[in-house]
């Protein structure tokens, strides 16, 4: 039996996190045990295929098993998409794939570490203060 060869990749948005797992298949992408084809919001889905439309006929030699958890529903999105990005560019190693998807989006490779600034006292957010009049 031959060995099938599998890589493990990662990618997070804000406080979501995801692991992809890339091996030789038939082109199937799995997001937390679903199909792709089968997730419900439409914008989720258009956000992580693009990473596969940008790899082409590369995407059908492949099977991308995804588990992601944390973050809001499109900050799971893009994180998926950069896990399966850096699986791509990993699995196939080719320099014109990679240079595709950093002239696309080069936050799908190198990743956006601005997360949101914690609540402090004396308001109801970070930097918004309770007004103060002097007359």
């Amino acid at each position: 039996m031959p060995v099938k060869k599998m890589k493990i990749f990662s990618g997070a948005r804000k406080t979501a996190r995801a692991t992809a797992v890339i091996g030789p298949g038939v082109g199937r992408v799995r997001i937390n045990g679903f199909l792709l084809e089968a997730l419900p919001n439409e914008l989720q889905r258009e956000v992580i295929m693009t990473p596969l439309r940008l790899a082409g006929d590369l995407r059908y030699k492949v099977d991308i098993d995804v588990d992601v958890k944390g973050g809001g529903v499109m900050g799971q999105a893009y994180a998926c998409a950069m896990a399966i990005a850096r699986a791509l560019v990993g699995y196939f190693t080719s320099e014109e794939l990679k240079r595709r998807i950093l002239e696309y989006d080069r936050h799908l490779l190198v990743g956006d570490p601005r997360q949101t600034e914690p609540k402090k006292f004396g308001g109801p957010g970070p930097r918004r203060r309770k007004q103060k009049s002097y007359r």
